[in-house]
């Protein structure tokens, strides 16, 4: 397994030059855009990994079924999806017009940044700071790894540069949607877009998705199974952002992209996968990272179709 995800780390490595990295945090585009590594960790509990798969990188809107995770355990499926749609948006993450009508839940999917916002305000905590502190925990729970923290110069580039995400929060709370002050719901969204992560690190969390809420190895659990079926329904219809559909159809998993070019992949009782690679397409996608993972599901018969 090793020798194929080197072949296809090698195959895919041309991709990265069809794509830019994210230029609207200044932060971000320091980042090298050839670099491309991918992690697998498989129900057998075997680790395998190729290319730049020990870099670390910010998770970005990988924290998104994070949020959704700790939304749940904190207030369960029924009181989550009365305040946030699950359907997809067809819309890019950060659109403002996300519907032709009157904005109200129904209009959003906790995978895009308005969604995230909401799921922000949800969680549990006596202050901001609290709520912060649960959402990394959660993290390296699901990663299995207590080093897990924030990267200070990305939250502060974030905080700076985050015109339209106090936008689009004021825009929820204009509707009602946010009940909360917008500055400290975004400095909880700030901070948890700006989790340091690996693949490795996106591979466990993938592989807790794909194992029902319990991780490799101890098999503890962490989350409830049927919370993880409802994150995966997300993920395999919004993940992707409005690149979803297309995602479905040439790899066929749940998954969720961030700008800072990483993918987390879901393949249900079979594995989670980790891809890191920060040139992007124009919908925020990685490039290289999109064609490693369509080689893979190929070669693995990974589609859940």
């Amino acid at each position: 397994m090793d020798e194929l995800l080197e072949q296809l780390v090698n195959d895919c490595m041309g991709y990265t030059k069809e794509g830019r990295v994210a230029s609207y945090i200044p932060e971000l585009s320091k980042v090298s855009p050839d670099a491309l590594g991918v992690y697998m960790i498989a129900s057998d509990g075997k680790h395998y990994g190729a290319g730049d798969h020990a870099a670390h990188f910010t998770i970005q809107s990988i924290v998104k079924p994070i949020l959704l995770l700790q939304a749940l355990l904190d207030n369960g499926i029924e009181f989550v999806s009365a305040r946030v749609g699950t359907e997809a948006t067809g819309k890019p993450f950060d659109a403002i017009n996300v519907s032709e009508q009157r904005l109200d839940s129904e209009n959003l999917n906790p995978m895009v940044n308005m969604g995230a916002i909401v799921m922000c305000s949800l969680i549990h905590g006596d202050t901001y700071q609290d709520k912060i502190r649960r959402v990394l925990e959660l993290t390296r729970r699901l990663a299995g790894n207590r080093e897990i923290d924030i990267d200070e110069a990305v939250y502060a580039s974030e905080k700076a540069y985050g015109s339209k995400n106090r936008a689009l929060a004021y825009l929820l709370k204009s509707y009602g949607l946010l009940e909360d002050p917008v500055e400290d719901v975004l400095e909880c969204y700030f901070q948890a877009c700006s989790i340091s992560v690996t693949c490795k690190d996106l591979a466990n969390i993938g592989f807790v998705l794909a194992n029902r809420g319990r991780t490799p190895g101890a098999n503890e659990r962490v989350v409830p199974a049927a919370y993880t079926q409802y994150v995966n329904a997300i993920l395999m219809t919004c993940g992707m952002y409005n690149g979803s559909g297309d995602f479905a159809i040439r790899v066929g998993v749940p998954a969720k992209s961030g700008v800072g070019g990483g993918i987390m992949a879901v393949v249900p009782t079979r594995m989670g996968i980790g891809i890191y690679s920060p040139a992007l397409d124009t919908k925020g996608n990685s490039v290289a990272g999109i064609q490693l993972l369509e080689k893979l599901s190929q070669q693995l018969y990974l589609s859940i179709f």
